[in-house]
């Protein structure tokens, strides 16, 4: 006799994957998160790498964990708790008690919970379960391991392999339970694997053998169903942040009508940027893997010279060891987009967990008065946009670009709808006409104070630039005091220029207030979510969040004279707070800052907003 299942609507629910690092959790979360995006799904994930490289299996610290937020309404958030856990092992489930909602269901394979790795993990007794006080949660515990392998004993797969595949049976008692399809999981098989049919019939087997699993077992004795959101119609996938950065590149060289050359070094959570360029030789991409971060940018800086759209990528250590590069794209005044995507340091510091560590370095990391624009992002899918603003900067301001995403933003997705290319706007790179009977290569327009870009090997456009000071117009080399000063001047007011291109600051909330928080980059959602929250109870705080960080909207002062009091929130020390200060000394600015690795939490933020308003 089949059981009965109760089928529960729900607008929103937070999902947390966890186990080994080697357990195949990114894989199973990004898995999950595609096919809700594909249901109709809003969502928005956070994966959370362990920050040693290879830690011992079995305890905390070598951890991995992928959470996703979905539902049928706005999200902005992967979610602060989890409504619903999937612990692989004891460790996993030491590493997320904090990050699980009172009563959640926590399913966690029992064939792991053995004395050993229950040791290992950190617990004191051998019952991980009543230990951490969960016995009023939802415990779920599946012989996800040993059903793994007696689906697969005949096979041929040998142990090890065939356990590769017990994250594919956790999935598929998730899809039950959230009334799921295994369609689009079942083809992600068939192309990964299809130069090996025996994993991809592997894989089907087991994540079919989780579904039925959690729809006979008496346990779960109900589903959920979450509606698909309304959203503008439209062309949709689900993207993550390094993805949608090199997409806003290419669409950028298309609109452009130039060749996208990026040349880079690896790097943690960079390189995904250069390994999704390099798949896009179809489009006229030229990707150079160099041997190091200096090597890299001069390559970008030499195919800038020679009239392409050019790119590097990189993280805070690397961007360090740029910066004399960048001086010389400032001095020879050449378009260059250079995208840092920040992790914790400093040093090698935390590669794999999310910091907004470098804005310091962005503005002022470099010798001398070596001025550049700087722009950061919000969300995974505007990685796109603000890739392509600053490839568009680049270009017709004749000036380097420097890009901030972060960690979070570069492997958390959500669904981003495909733009018409028709519909993005006109790049207009400022290539001197070939004839031009008198080309001065430092010569600029009044405007915007950019030089003309001469093509080498055009003819009569012959001309020289490098990293000594230049004669103003002419560009040959000056040792004259005065010329030097101007030329400082000069190279700041081009890029203070670049605030004609730019939207004036926007606010989210009344226009004047008690409270005004202050954000910038991927700290937007948690902002926006936590003052929407309080302004849902009549608490009068509005944010102001900042995606052009030099020059800073010409509003900006405006916007701030508005609020009795001011808070800049920040995953660093007070970098922005910092900058703000330098700019608009008459401001009092209040900070709240985090440097864990991790995003802020709704409860964190508002009960400092609370105080704030509550002080006289």
């Amino acid at each position: 006799m089949s059981k009965t299942n109760e089928v529960i609507d729900i607008e929103q629910v937070v999902v947390r994957f966890s186990g080994d690092s080697g357990d195949g959790m990114q894989l199973t979360g990004t898995l999950f998160s595609d096919t809700s995006a594909l249901l109709g799904n809003n969502l928005a994930t956070f994966p959370d790498y362990p920050a040693e490289i290879r830690a011992p299996q079995g305890t905390v610290g070598g951890v991995s964990g992928f959470q996703v937020n979905f539902g049928n309404t706005t999200i902005y958030t992967p979610g602060d708790m989890a409504d619903i856990l999937v612990a692989m092992n004891p460790a996993a489930l030491k590493a997320n008690l904090r990050w699980i909602k009172p009563g959640a269901t926590i399913i966690v394979d029992n064939d792991s919970f053995t004395k050993k790795f229950i040791e290992k993990a950190g617990f004191e007794t051998d019952d991980p379960i009543k230990e951490s006080k969960l016995e009023d949660h939802n415990i779920i515990k599946a012989p996800i391991s040993s059903l793994t392998k007696e689906c697969l004993k005949d096979s041929g797969m040998d142990n090890k392999t065939i356990l590769r595949s017990k994250n594919m049976f956790a999935l598929g008692m998730v899809y039950w339970l959230y009334n799921r399809t295994l369609d689009f999981t079942n083809n992600f098989f068939e192309t990964k694997f299809k130069k090996t049919p025996a994993l991809v019939e592997a894989n089907k087997k087991v994540l079919h053998e989780g579904y039925n699993y959690a729809e006979t077992t008496e346990v779960l004795s109900f589903s959920y169903k979450i509606s698909p959101a309304k959203i503008e119609k439209g062309t949709y996938r689900n993207i993550n942040g390094n993805t949608a950065t090199a997409w806003g590149m290419i669409a950028a060289s298309e609109k452009a009508g130039l060749q996208l050359f990026c040349g880079s070094y690896p790097i943690t959570p960079a390189t995904e940027i250069l390994i999704e360029l390099s798949k896009r030789k179809d489009l006229g991409v030229k990707t150079f893997q160099a041997e190091d971060e200096i090597a890299g940018i001069c390559t970008a800086i030499g195919a800038s010279f020679a009239g392409n759209l050019a790119v590097t990528t990189t993280s805070g250590p690397g961007l360090a060891l740029k910066s004399e590069a960048i001086g010389l794209a400032v001095i020879t005044e050449l378009p260059l987009v250079v995208v840092n995507v920040q992790r914790g340091g400093p040093s090698t510091g935390l590669p794999t967990k999310t910091e907004q560590a470098d804005l310091n370095q962005a503005l002022y990391g470099r010798n001398g008065e070596s001025p550049v624009v700087v722009l950061a992002a919000s969300t995974p899918s505007d990685c796109f946009d603000f890739a392509f603003k600053a490839s568009k900067i680049a270009l017709e301001h004749m000036v380097p670009v420097i890009l901030l995403t972060d960690g979070f933003l570069a492997n958390g997705s959500e669904p981003w709808k495909f733009p018409a290319m028709a519909d993005l706007p006109d790049i207009k790179p400022r290539i001197v006409d070939e004839n031009t009977k008198e080309y001065l290569p430092y010569r600029k327009d009044k405007e915007f104070m950019a030089r003309e870009w001469a093509i080498p090997g055009t003819k009569n456009l012959e001309h020289r630039i490098g990293s000594l000071e230049k004669m103003i117009d002419t560009g040959a080399v000056s040792y004259v005091p005065e010329n030097h000063q101007i030329m400082t001047e000069l190279r700041e007011e081009k890029v203070q220029r670049v605030v004609k291109s730019i939207p004036e600051l926007e606010l989210y909330g009344d226009r004047e207030g008690d409270l005004l928080v202050i954000g910038w980059g991927s700290t937007r959602g948690h902002l926006l979510t936590a003052i929407n929250e309080m302004r849902s109870k009549g608490a009068n705080i509005s944010l102001a969040h900042f995606n052009y960080i030099k020059p800073l909207p010409k509003n900006t002062q405006e916007v701030l004279s508005k609020f009795k009091k001011l808070v800049v929130c920040e995953l660093n020390m007070g970098q922005f707070a910092n900058y703000l200060r330098m700019n608009f000394q008459e401001f009092h600015y209040n900070q709240y800052n985090k440097v864990q690795g991790l995003p802020f939490t709704m409860n964190e933020l508002t009960e400092n907003f609370h105080k704030l308003l509550e002080e006289k």
